[in-house]
């Protein structure tokens, strides 16, 4: 069983098969030297996505937020603080789009109030990313704090706007995404070069990344 009609040959299934394959692909390369191939591989698993969401006629802000994020991977998926700040700013303005696409779409934020368990939640993601601010503050250089504290306050923007929708599928892809990023954050700044930890920290922020993009991606396309 198919999640869009016409079976496997139908472009959007055959569409989705490509991003969960170059996902999967990429889980296996995840520790391999930085070169074009698995630079492309990383891209295309989102990017795959954003053409999916394209195809079934999702909101362009999912489309435009897809890309973004497609084009931060690849960012991403080098080496050197360039590389970083490149990624850094691609999926800020990833998260921006997200933001936009959740109140367009969302019930308004008063309905944090109204529903006492969104807004415990919210608080959670709030007191989780205050904690990820402040073990990052003491580790980062100088010239990263203000792009950290930019990012932090904009994932968490993004993370507490989906808490204005009832799908619990996009809610629950924006739970997974500020996970993800706490633990990239943490493999990248705050583990020794030598933790034997790193290793199983990269592969679960990526599972945990792909698994939020997904999920949000189909909650809007079949929700």
């Amino acid at each position: 069983m198919t999640p869009f009609p016409g079976g496997i040959d139908a472009n959007a299934n055959a569409t989705l098969l490509f991003s969960l394959a170059a996902a999967v692909i990429y889980a296996f390369t995840i520790d391999m030297p930085p070169k074009l191939a698995r630079s492309a591989v990383k891209t295309l698993a989102v990017a795959m996505l954003a053409v999916l969401a394209s195809l079934q006629g999702g909101p362009w802000l999912l489309v435009a937020a897809l890309t973004l994020s497609a084009i931060g991977d690849a960012f991403l998926s080098r080496e050197g603080e360039k590389a970083f700040l490149g990624g850094l700013a691609s999926f800020l303005v990833a998260h921006g789009l997200y933001i936009a696409l959740y109140l367009r779409f969302g019930d308004g934020v008063g309905l944090l109030s109204a529903e006492p368990w969104r807004a415990a939640i919210a608080m959670a993601m709030a007191v989780f990313a205050l904690a990820m601010l402040f073990a990052l503050w003491r580790r980062v250089g100088p010239a990263l704090r203000l792009p950290v504290s930019v990012y932090i306050a904009a994932i968490l923007a993004m993370a507490i706007s989906a808490l204005t929708l009832s799908n619990f599928w996009i809610i629950g892809g924006a739970a997974l995404f500020i996970a993800s990023d706490g633990l990239l954050a943490s493999e990248k700044f705050l583990l020794s070069a030598i933790s034997p930890h790193r290793a199983w920290m990269r592969n679960a922020a990526w599972m945990l990344y792909y698994a939020a993009q997904l999920a949000i991606t189909m909650g809007f396309l079949l929700g």
